[in-house]
């Protein structure tokens, strides 16, 4: 079964700050003694808005609104004290943090709602416990993982919100970029098909054989600026990815598979052994990996060894590319991932830019090393599915 990127952290949190099943146990328990009390804890967290003008301006639905709210508070309550902590809590706590951000609340008066009520429930909680005092200082701990795993659920999603909209003006600035180069791009082809046009328009007596020579050449750059606008089309359109765990050595397979790599060249891959899932959209990744072979066996016109070696780290998987192709010349090294900056006389300069941005959008990372006349390696990295979830 399939599970979300979302579970997977927030299990890998909880281990981190060693949850268990008792804690959970400990928890639930308080429900009978708290449950009574939260409509007053609920009356107190509204006050508390109500007094603050930055925080009152985000509900402009009046007392309808608030009072939807204080159901969904309650219903919120009521699940942090059920004892079923799992992907569907994570979930539903998630929505909640997107919640707080689409509606645009600040992060700190999130973090200091949580605290109030947080300290609402301790109180609560020492006036109404009439047990043991290690079995009440126990349930103080667990009832504080609890509410600490829920701030890193919501501080996620501020975060996630965070990284979209840095992407956002990333792309923007790429656009930018991008638009500037589109004019030198396309200004040649569009020349030679300017005065290609002008000759036969033009010219008083015109040979068959150059009328087809002219002819020909503006078809080859129609062919050009074609190739062009859809390489361009292509990467303005990336969608966001949908990330799940996946097997990289099968992706490496499928992408080999496809490439039609010349029989000079020697492909060698070499996998660790129960090598953990990837986690990332496996569509976006293997087309980051296929432009890099591609780009690996283009490099090695006369032949060579392109060798794939995937192998796992604490917080991803590593997977290098390396040929015995042309290499890159230092001067091009830090700029090859540019749009539209290519090293290949017939190139357009957007294969490796789209890798980059494929994987920046995955939480992942590409690095280049090459040595002239020697070849090139290429790493990426990407997340892995943590410690304990390998299964």
């Amino acid at each position: 079964m399939t599970v979300s990127r979302e579970w997977l952290r927030y299990d890998e949190l909880r281990r981190y700050v060693g949850w268990t099943d008792e804690d959970a146990e400990r928890v639930h328990s308080l429900k009978p003694l708290l449950r009574a009390r939260l409509p007053e804890l609920i009356d107190d967290f509204y006050a508390t808005i109500e007094r603050e003008p930055k925080v009152a301006s985000v509900i402009v639905g009046g007392q309808e609104q608030i009072q939807r709210l204080r159901v969904s508070l309650l219903g919120w309550l009521e699940q942090l004290l059920s004892g079923d902590y799992g992907e569907d809590y994570v979930r539903r706590r998630r929505r909640v943090g997107a919640r707080h951000v689409e509606i645009g609340l600040d992060q700190v008066y999130t973090n200091v709602a949580l605290s109030r009520l947080r300290a609402g429930l301790m109180r609560m909680l020492e006036q109404e416990w009439a047990g043991d005092l290690e079995a009440k200082r126990q349930a103080i701990r667990s009832l504080n993982m609890l509410i600490d795993l829920d701030v890193t659920i919501i501080e996620d999603a501020y975060q996630d919100a965070f990284v979209a909209r840095l992407q956002e003006q990333e792309r923007m600035a790429t656009i930018g970029q991008v638009a500037g180069g589109v004019a030198h791009e396309l200004r040649n082809p569009l020349n030679v098909v300017g005065t290609s046009a002008y000759y036969l328009l033009n010219a008083k007596s015109v040979t068959p054989e150059k009328y087809v020579e002219h002819l020909l050449r503006i078809e080859r750059q129609v062919r050009t600026a074609d190739r062009v606008i859809t390489a361009l089309a292509d990467f303005a359109r990336t969608p966001m990815p949908t990330k799940v765990p996946f097997c990289l050595r099968a992706c490496i397979d499928e992408i080999l598979a496809q490439e039609s790599l010349p029989p000079t060249i020697d492909v060698r891959v070499d996998c660790a052994d129960a090598l953990p899932r990837a986690i990332g959209d496996k569509a976006q990744i293997g087309i980051a990996i296929a432009n890099i072979i591609r780009n690996a066996g283009e490099s090695m016109e006369s032949g060579g060894l392109l060798h794939l070696e995937a192998r796992a780290e604490p917080n991803a998987i590593r997977l290098s590319v390396s040929d015995t192709g042309t290499g890159v010349e230092p001067v091009d090294l830090e700029r090859i991932t540019e749009p539209l900056y290519s090293t290949k006389a017939r190139g357009i300069g957007l294969g490796l830019a789209l890798t980059k941005l494929l994987l920046n959008r995955n939480e992942g990372s590409l690095s280049v090393e090459s040595t002239p006349g020697k070849g090139t390696t290429m790493t990426i990295r990407v997340p892995r599915v943590p410690k304990g979830d390998e299964s």
